[in-house]
């Protein structure tokens, strides 16, 4: 495919995703008051198919997994399109944690584990969850010292712990446990991930947790591992590798959270200059309300380019790691500021329970 080509495959299915969005996705997610965690599974089910009959079902997911294949550049403008909704990423199946699982899965899982968890997943019949929380007294650098423990028996391992917070446990059919495994290899070596079936013996869903991200799929949860029990086909990838492979997963799910957070900020936008157009302002208060329109498209441009580039870095396999940190950096805070100017141009429409920006608002001051 010449890159001109590319480049139309990729606006026709940006363009589809933000049609699909509009016309089907915001219907769903007003109807639900924006809160994913009352989502029933038929109508997640049915967002799907709504998506794959648009055709953008599953971009960051490899072509025989049944996605579109996109590398993480291409990936950019239907993600951000898709994240015009709270609902959008769900219908195309790259809402998080499930996007970065998936990116695991495709990279490190036997054949074993590609037929029983990927393959599901990628087709959104399956939800997963990402273990790898820290307790309350233990600092999230301290990688080497989580309270998820993996002892090696003679029939495979053994795991004990009490992750929180585990975002996405509430409904995960399969979680990628991180555990502590004692290697020899120091504060890099000494952890290994685990695919666990959530129906194990051991593993248990203590509670929902009341947190921020309560209203999204599956929300927080916190986890009992006792005494859970697998065996070495659980192991993803290589024993003692699981910081390596943590930190390879931060790299697209942080660049995908982008993505979607964008699509957050050109909804306010929108909404704001909607408004500012419907109320007619006059003196100095048009040139402030002016002024704060301009502000955001320059937030939205500015936060596209960094994203862009770091993406463009990643997607060669040059050193990514401090491109793809400014642009989370800028683009959490100039998310921020983009939905905090919406509202005021909105006034009190903006900040009801139930209005969009409110919504917002709460997703945006959770990052």
């Amino acid at each position: 495919m010449s890159a001109e080509s590319g480049r139309t495959v990729v606006a026709d299915l940006a363009r589809r995703t933000e049609l699909l969005v509009r016309d089907v996705v915001i219907d769903v997610e007003d109807r639900f008051h924006g809160i994913a965690a009352d989502l029933p599974d038929d109508v997640r089910s049915a967002l799907h198919t709504a998506a794959r009959t648009a055709g953008v079902f599953a971009p960051q997911i490899g072509t025989e997994f049944g996605g579109s294949g996109l590398n993480m550049r291409d990936r950019l403008p239907i993600v951000e399109a898709s994240g015009y909704s709270q609902f959008g990423p769900l219908a195309l199946n790259c809402a998080a944690p499930d996007d970065g699982n998936i990116f695991l899965l495709e990279h490190l899982a036997s054949a074993e584990q590609r037929n029983r968890y990927l393959i599901p997943l990628a087709a959104g019949r399956i939800r997963s969850c990402s273990v790898s929380t820290e307790s309350t007294d233990v600092a999230r650098s301290q990688t080497s010292e989580l309270p998820i423990v993996a002892t090696r028996t003679g029939a495979g391992w053994v795991i004990n712990g009490r992750p929180q917070f585990v975002r996405g446990a509430v409904g995960a059919s399969v979680a990628i446990v991180t555990a502590h495994t004692g290697g020899s290899g120091g504060s890099r070596g000494d952890t290994t991930m685990f695919v666990v079936d959530a129906d194990t013996p051991g593993y248990t869903l203590r509670r929902a947790v009341d947190s921020p991200r309560t209203r999204t799929l599956g929300g927080d949860g916190e986890l009992v591992f006792e005494d859970l029990e697998v065996g070495e086909d659980a192991v993803l990838g290589d024993v003692d590798r699981g910081a390596d492979y943590a930190l390879a997963r931060v790299g697209p799910a942080t660049l995908t959270a982008c993505m979607r957070w964008m699509g957050s900020a050109r909804r306010a936008a929108d909404i704001a200059i909607e408004r500012s157009a419907a109320h007619t302002s006059v003196g100095s208060v048009a040139g402030v309300v002016e002024q704060f329109i301009v502000d955001n498209e320059i937030d939205i441009l500015a936060a596209r380019a960094l994203v862009d580039r770091a993406c463009l870095l990643f997607d060669v396999e040059e050193p990514s790691a401090q491109a793809i940190s400014s642009a989370k950096t800028f683009v959490v805070e100039a998310v921020g500021r983009v939905v905090d100017r919406s509202i005021q141009i909105c006034g009190m429409p903006g900040v009801a329970e139930d209005a969009v920006l409110s919504r917002l608002h709460r997703q945006v001051h959770s990052l």
